[in-house]
């Protein structure tokens, strides 16, 4: 698991690595076909954000949720009004939670994802979905144990072109990160989010 976490954090690299290269292209380089007018889309962005995370342990009443903040960058293809593009982007987070013996908590997690898009000129309404991978931890009695896994991801969201580099987004993503055995408690655990969160994205 530890090997597919690794790969997942090296294609997002990669694929920051790529936005900042893609940065240098023409215009025409990265677009199939130019929009009728207004805002374009189809450009290598980077940007950060900030939100709030609740969510659930498996095989444990601990209930996570705290703030979340990161970073994010991708890269958008532009066909009239359609717009396909990756995404990957790393957070921090707060979300934790007691119950009796058992404190659960996710220090940091990532996505890697596709989205598909419709847009009306400088408003984008998207589909995206990927894999997702984080950290598990878990206390007790003074014994801590963490796990690094990987799941899935899939959310809605929509964002706004303010300025000719600028836009802005609010966006719902459902995280799933798998199951792994804790010694501490003797069971399987993973834990499931829900994660609503607004960013600002450069486009270059």
């Amino acid at each position: 698991m530890n090997r597919l976490v690794l790969g997942a954090v090296a294609l997002t690299a990669a694929g920051w690595t790529a936005s900042a290269q893609a940065a240098d292209l023409p215009y025409a380089a990265y677009t199939a076909n130019p929009p009728p007018g207004g805002f374009s889309w189809a450009r290598p962005y980077i940007g950060g954000n900030l939100g709030y995370a609740w969510g659930s342990v498996d095989n444990n009443l601990t209930r996570p949720s705290g703030l979340s903040g990161g970073v994010q960058a991708g890269y958008n293809w532009q066909t009239g009004s359609w717009v396909f593009g990756v995404e990957g982007d790393i957070q921090a987070t707060g979300a934790e939670d007691t119950f009796a013996p058992w404190k659960f908590s996710n220090p940091w997690f990532g996505t890697v994802r596709g989205r598909v898009g419709y847009a009306l000129s400088n408003i984008l309404f998207y589909g995206t979905g990927g894999l997702a991978f984080g950290e598990l931890r878990g206390e007790t009695f003074g014994l801590s144990e963490s796990h690094t896994t990987a799941g899935w991801t899939a959310g809605v969201g929509a964002e706004f072109g303010f300025a000719s580099s600028w836009s802005a987004k609010i966006e719902y993503l459902y995280v799933d990160l798998a199951n792994d055995p804790f010694t501490i408690t003797g069971r399987s655990n993973g834990y499931q989010f829900g994660l609503v969160r607004a960013g600002v994205n450069y486009h270059f």
